[in-house]
């Protein structure tokens, strides 16, 4: 049973009638649109003569109601619009039922309207539309949230809850409009990356998703069944080892922007589902990657505000390189004042205590390190940093360092304390590549969860031959949090991931009864659309009483009326 408020009701009565006129509140065919409100706002002053004959639509979101004649606003994608709509205007010949009783009294807020008319100016100077001709496209059974805004703009009573904003985007960006330009910046940080890409002669490609094997990062997978071949499948947690096949097969550069899945914790920063944009170049290295970053960002950035400056929270943020560059080892040190280059694991973990990072025995010395960098280090790291140089054991796909042993040429940017890039000087040695699996799977004996697996399609590939290779990975989504100055994952994604929506219980007769309640006044009590114990308990004892009483009357039940002290006791 659906739970229904009484607006809902009421909407519902008010669809009836408007199929009872002869209008079909969803109507099939298209309704032609030729302007929209942030054309008619920007260019009419300028262009008045050609502001006539117009045709626009969109959801009704404002009325007053003045007699024969009313004001209200409407909304497109563009923004809102004031709409003058007069009686004799929309009604032809004697019959005034289409704006007596179909637009004042069966059109409702959120419902979509298609108007034909012309511009003009208000005598207050407000630009309007003069509706001729007025069209249901679509009737709203369920009310939108009231938000109220002054005449400077200022917000009350918004829709601000984050749970209900996240689960129910659809209703966010209808009352709040403001936040479809966060994901614009979105779709626009894309397309200058996609441009610079593309410029550079880089080619866009895609790769499975559902894969055989997952690899490519160090992560949880999802793991699902494919019942035709009968075998597992894992939804990717990278696509990294797909784009270097495809290096090896003679591309020079590839890039993918695609989804990625990782079966891991939630939080401001992280989502099971996000975007990742990876990129291949073959005989670069992870230095000239350095620089392609920074160009890439440089022009990004400017693209999107004009400028290489942005702030985050009460922070101004500088994307022009050169970024600074330092060693993991070095900015531990730093900020620790202890130097774990030459530690081994049970070295690793004391200092772990002493600094109060939890660890487990499931963690290898790549992970220790990881540990004490991410408690100790991260923070501190607002401007663009490059962090260099990891140890081996943190980077099963990284090219050994070609001048200092133990550790392998990477580099992570961290922005504002989060990490938004990866990259590597790929690793195309299949030989050395086998043995850093091999010491995957010793961890993932041990109890890891996120170690890698053994790929050997993968390895296969490299042993036909990989040129030198530059990798790269950036989270849209962190870079997007960024751009547009948002504290968490879940304001730059549409739809983030929740939690399942708490199911109401639908009060069952026994239920009723256990209140004391004759079993046949419950009609009564279903008629008056009280089917939770909740709601019943937010009834005014008087007017239950009275509703009970009428109801009883109008059902003509079997049953004796209430008198208001038994009422009293049910909502006790």
């Amino acid at each position: 049973m659906q739970l229904l408020s009484e607006q809902e009701i009421e909407r519902r009565k008010d669809r009836e009638e408007l199929i009872k006129l002869g209008i079909d509140p969803y109507p099939a065919e298209s309704f032609p649109i030729n302007v929209t409100a942030a054309d008619i706002h920007k260019n009419y002053q300028n262009n008045k003569t050609d502001y006539k004959d117009l045709s626009i639509a969109g959801r009704l979101m404002s009325r007053r109601i003045m007699g024969s004649a009313s004001f209200a606003e409407i909304q497109d994608a563009t923004g809102r619009l004031q709409i003058y709509v007069r009686r004799d205007d929309i009604c032809e010949g004697e019959d005034k039922t289409y704006y007596n009783t179909v637009f004042k009294k069966l059109l409702g807020i959120g419902d979509f309207i298609g108007v034909k008319g012309y511009v003009f100016t208000t005598q207050t100077g407000e630009i309007s539309f003069h509706v001729t001709e007025l069209k249901v496209l679509s009737k709203s059974v369920k009310p939108l949230p009231v938000v109220k805004r002054d005449e400077e703009g200022n917000v009350y009573d918004g829709f601000t809850d984050p749970e209900l904003r996240y689960r129910q985007r659809y209703v966010d960006l209808t009352v709040n409009p403001e936040v479809k330009q966060v994901f614009v910046t979105r779709s626009r940080i894309i397309s200058n990356m996609r441009r610079f890409f593309d410029d550079n002669g880089w080619l866009e490609v895609e790769t499975p998703i559902l894969q055989a094997v997952h690899g490519g990062a160090a992560a949880r997978p999802f793991e699902t069944h494919h019942n035709t071949l009968d075998m597992p499948l894992f939804l990717r947690i990278a696509n990294e080892l797909y784009l270097k096949r495809l290096i090896v097969g003679g591309f020079e550069g590839v890039y993918e922007f695609g989804k990625m899945f990782r079966n891991e914790g939630m939080d401001r920063t992280h989502n099971p589902e996000f975007t990742s944009m990876e990129i291949y170049v073959a005989y670069k290295d992870y230095v000239w990657m350095m620089k392609m970053v920074e160009d890439l960002l440089e022009k990004v950035t400017h693209a999107i505000h004009g400028t290489t400056k942005v702030m985050v929270g009460d922070r101004e943020i500088d994307f022009a390189g050169p970024y600074r560059k330092i060693s993991m080892y070095d900015s531990i040190k730093e900020y620790t004042g202890i130097d774990v280059s030459e530690m081994d694991e049970q070295g690793l973990r004391a200092v772990c205590k002493d600094l109060g990072i939890e660890t487990d025995q499931s963690m290898g010395k790549g992970k220790l390190i990881d540990e004490i960098f991410g408690a100790k280090v991260e923070a501190h790291l607002v401007q663009p940093t490059y962090i260099t140089d990891y140890p081996i054991e943190m980077t099963p796909l990284a090219k050994k360092h070609r001048s200092k042993a133990g550790l392998v040429e990477r580099f992570e940017l961290f922005v504002n304390g989060k990490e938004i890039a990866n990259a590597y000087s790929e690793l195309n040695d299949p030989i050395d590549q086998r043995e850093r699996f091999e010491d995957q799977l010793k961890l993932a004996a041990r109890g890891d969860d996120e170690a890698m697996a053994m790929d050997e399609d993968f390895l296969r590939s490299l042993e036909y031959g990989m040129p030198p290779t530059a990798g790269l990975g950036i989270g849209i989504d962190r870079l997007t949090m960024m751009l547009t100055n948002k504290t968490t994952i879940q304001e730059v994604l549409f739809f983030p991931q929740m939690r399942p929506e708490k199911k109401v219980k639908i009060a069952t007769d026994e239920d009723f009864m256990a209140l004391g309640i004759p079993q046949g006044l419950i009609p009564a009590l279903r008629d008056l659309n009280i089917h939770t114990l909740e709601q019943l308990k937010e009834q005014d004892v008087n007017k239950l009483f009275n509703d009970v009483c009428g109801r009883r009357k109008k059902l003509k039940l079997d049953a004796s009326n209430p008198t208001k002290e038994e009422v009293e006791s049910w909502l006790a």
